[in-house]
C-alpha cells in the first residue's frame, strides 16, 4: 500500500506529518462504490431520528440539554466505509458514539444493527454485537488495567470470545494483530501500559479491536493525543483495515483535516443537530452551511504569507438561547439569520445530486433566488 505521507499535497489539507487524500485530490471512495451498485446492500448500521436529552432532574430549574437531535445515518454493510462525525466540543459527537456502543440509551429514535434494534437484542445477539462493534478511545491509558501486562490484555479478549483453539493459535492471532498496527510482540507483550509510549498504547488498542475482526469500529478522537508522525500511521492503519479487511469506521473528530484524508462521508454536527452532511470532498471543499464555513475557515493554511482576515464574535449564552428549542441552534452566531431561522429548525436541503445536504434556509433555492452565500471552496 502506498504510504499516505508520500501522497501529501501542498495546501490547506496537507498537515505536517499527515496525509492527503491522494494524487490530484482524488480518493477511491468506498461510499461512492456503494452508491453505484445496482442492488443497495443491506445496511450494517442505521440510526433513525436518534435523540438524546439530558437533565430535567438534578440540573438547576429542571433545565434539559438536547445532546443529540433527530440524527439519522445509514452505513452500508458492503463495501466498508469510513464515516466522519465532526464538530466542536458539545456538538453531540461523543453522545452518538456512546449510543452506538450501548453506553447510553436514546431518549427517542432507534439504532439498528443489521436490521435489529440494539436496545432489544437477546443475550446471544448482544454478545455478537459486542464482538462485531468495537471501540477505539481518545486516551488509551485510561482503558488499560495498570496491573496487567499487554499480553494479558490481549489474551483476555481471545478467551472472552473463544477466538482460539489453543495457545499456539492465540499467539498467532496476537502476532498478526500486532503486525497490522506496526508492532512486534517482543517490543510490547511483556510490558505494562505505563512502560509504553502513547503511540504504542494507542496502536495496542487498535490491535485489541482488530483481534475480534469486527465489522464496525467506533473511533472516538483516536489520533488527538499522538504526534503528527504517529497520527499519519494510525490513519493509514484505519484505511488498510477498511480496504483489506472490510472493517467500517465511525470516526469521531474535531479535526476536519484528518477527516478529509480518510473518510468517505462526513457529518458536521452543531449542538446536537446535523448542520451539513455528504461525501467528504463535497462537504469540505464546497461547504454551504454558515457554521461549516466558519469551522473550515478557522483552520490555518500552512503558508506564512496567509493571515486570518477576520475575528469571530461569540455571543453570550443569553443571546444563543434566542432561537429557542424549535429554531436553528446556530441562529445567534449566524451572520445571515432571518426571522424564520428562530421560528423553526430548517430542513436539510439537497445541495446537489450526490447526497450533499445542508440544514440551512439559505440552501433553499426558492429563498436565495439562485444566488450563493458561500465564501468559496477550501
Amino acid at each position: 500500500m502506498e504510504s499516505l505521507a508520500s501522497q501529501a499535497q501542498p495546501g490547506r489539507w496537507a498537515f505536517v506529518g499527515g496525509a492527503a487524500r491522494g494524487r490530484g485530490g482524488q480518493i477511491h471512495s468506498a461510499w461512492a462504490r456503494g452508491i453505484v451498485e445496482r442492488t443497495p446492500p443491506r445496511p450494517l448500521l442505521e440510526t433513525s431520528r436518534a435523540t438524546k436529552i439530558y437533565g430535567g432532574g438534578f440540573l438547576p430549574g429542571g433545565q434539559q440539554v438536547v445532546a443529540l437531535r433527530d440524527f439519522s445515518l445509514t452505513l452500508p454493510e458492503k463495501p466498508a466505509a469510513i464515516v466522519t462525525i465532526a464538530g466542536e466540543s458539545g456538538s453531540g459527537k461523543t453522545t452518538l458514539a456512546n449510543s452506538v456502543l450501548g453506553f447510553t440509551t436514546l431518549t427517542s429514535g432507534q439504532i439498528l444493527y443489521r436490521g435489529q434494534d440494539v436496545s432489544q437484542l437477546s443475550r446471544q445477539q448482544h454478545i455478537t454485537y459486542r464482538r462485531e462493534v468495537q471501540a477505539i478511545f481518545q486516551d488509551p491509558y485510561e482503558v488499560y488495567n495498570p496491573f496487567y501486562r499487554i499480553k494479558h490484555v490481549l489474551d483476555m479478549v481471545i478467551q472472552r470470545f473463544h477466538l482460539a483453539r489453543d495457545r499456539s493459535s492465540a499467539d498467532q492471532m496476537i502476532e498478526s494483530a500486532l503486525r497490522v498496527v506496526g508492532l512486534r510482540d517482543a517490543e510490547v507483550l511483556e510490558k505494562y501500559p505505563h512502560q509504553l509510549s502513547g503511540g504504542q498504547r494507542q496502536r495496542i488498542m487498535v490491535a485489541r479491536a482488530f483481534l475480534l475482526r469486527p465489522r464496525l469500529i467506533v473511533a472516538d478522537e483516536p489520533v488527538s493525543m499522538v504526534d503528527a508522525s504517529l497520527r499519519a500511521m494510525i490513519l493509514e492503519i484505519m484505511l488498510r483495515m477498511r480496504d483489506e479487511y472490510g472493517i467500517s469506521f465511525i470516526y469521531i473528530t474535531h479535526d476536519l483535516s484528518t477527516a478529509y484524508q480518510i473518510s468517505d462521508h462526513t457529518y458536521i454536527l452543531y449542538k446536537g443537530s446535523i448542520a451539513e452532511k455528504g461525501p467528504t470532498p463535497s462537504v469540505i471543499e464546497h461547504p454551504r452551511h454558515p457554521y461549516v464555513q466558519l469551522l473550515l475557515g478557522s483552520i490555518p493554511i500552512p503558508d506564512p504569507k496567509q493571515r486570518w482576515q477576520t475575528s469571530v464574535h461569540i455571543p453570550s449564552e443569553d443571546d444563543q438561547l434566542q432561537a429557542g428549542v424549535d429554531g436553528c441552534p446556530f441562529y445567534a452566531r449566524c451572520s445571515y439569520h432571518m426571522e424564520r431561522c428562530r421560528a423553526a429548525m430548517p430542513p436539510r436541503y439537497e445541495v446537489n445530486g450526490d447526497g450533499h445536504q445542508c440544514a440551512c434556509y439559505l440552501c433553499d433555492q426558492a429563498e436565495k433566488g439562485g444566488t450563493s452565500h458561500t465564501n468559496g471552496g477550501h
